[in-house]
């Protein structure tokens, strides 16, 4: 009898044992989210709600509605596609070139191939069905065109207003893919980077940009300027302020970077941007040039020519400007 009541009692227990764990897998069952990954991965990261209308950084271009967050993504501006980067988005395609070393990865085929950044490949992009097209200036020309292929937006940053642009452009991407809070703590590190560099430009004297393409080309302050960014944002005083206001430059001799002798020449080499061989310390470091203020403190400042005249207005990319100039002139 003892051992009926025991048997009987175990029964009891193993019944209400069963009957939690089914109520807790039917509880699991009813939570559980049909949403794709990139939909569950907006939904945690961000409080975007769409449909989304995003502005593109510059007028002139229409604004464009999306309805969802973008999963094939064009990216045309190496800028653009290293703030992708540093959220962590993936794209389907991108302009191929010599791309700098920290977005070498891009070369692979894995990333699909749009063309370059001055000759879209219309077709190919086409076929891979994106659902939003990135560019910039050197892609401006083919807006209409690729906009009949996908939505597309210019990202760019503008010369003229080159802070506010920059993160405009940080902005797009952030909110298109839910992205604002690391958004706001990369742009944290990138205005501190800059306070740092205004107190080594405030040390340095006056500064000449040139680009060296085997003439040479300076850039003076104005709005208009290519690099007009290191005198306007990083604080560096100009060493000529009457250079053409210009996209590329004034076309300059040695005589004259020597009548201008600026205290710090940085040197941008387009040469080796492009892939190309060059020679530029041999060519610059000329008993001319050797005669300026700044050859003779040894402030000829050699960039690194595809993160400055490829890459505009990325995370990754300011922030590595600002370091190599305070690197370089410690």
């Amino acid at each position: 009898m003892k051992n009926y009541k025991w048997l009987t009692l175990i029964l009891a227990m193993l019944v209400l044992v069963l009957a939690a764990c089914s109520s807790k897998e039917e509880s699991t069952e009813g939570t559980e989210s049909n949403a794709t990954p990139a939909e569950e991965a907006t939904e945690t990261e961000s409080a975007t709600t769409y449909p989304l209308t995003v502005k593109s950084t510059v007028e002139g271009y229409a604004d464009v509605t999306f309805e969802k967050v973008p999963e094939k993504i064009v990216v045309m501006d190496y800028g653009f596609l290293d703030t992708l980067d540093t959220l962590g988005v993936e794209v389907t395609g991108v302009a191929k070139g010599n791309f700098p070393e920290h977005l070498a990865k891009y070369a692979d085929d894995k990333y699909l191939n749009a063309g370059t950044l001055k000759e879209p490949l219309f077709e190919d992009i086409a076929a891979m069905e994106p659902d939003a097209i990135f560019i910039s200036g050197r892609q401006a020309d083919f807006y209409d065109q690729l906009s009949e292929i996908a939505p597309t937006v210019f990202v760019g940053v503008d010369t003229a207003n080159y802070w506010n642009s920059f993160i405009d452009s940080v902005n797009i991407a952030a909110e298109l893919f839910g992205k604002q809070d690391l958004a706001e703590e990369k742009l944290a590190e990138v205005e501190a980077a800059i306070e740092e560099v205004k107190t080594v430009a405030g040390e340095n004297g006056k500064a000449l940009v040139t680009l060296y393409n085997e003439t040479l080309s300076a850039y003076g302050p104005g709005e208009g300027s290519r690099f007009g960014y290191v005198h306007s944002v990083f604080g560096f005083k100009a060493a000529d302020e009457t250079l053409e206001d210009s996209t590329h430059g004034a076309q300059v001799t040695y005589e004259q970077v020597l009548k201008i002798n600026p205290d710090i020449l940085f040197v941008v080499d387009r040469l080796s941007a492009t892939g190309e061989k060059s020679n530029v310390k041999e060519a610059i470091e000329n008993d001319i040039i050797n005669k300026t203020t700044a050859a003779q403190n040894g402030k000829i400042v050699y960039l690194d020519g595809a993160l400055w005249y490829l890459v505009t207005g990325g995370l990754q990319s300011e922030l590595a400007k600002v370091e190599e100039i305070k690197e370089k002139l410690k």
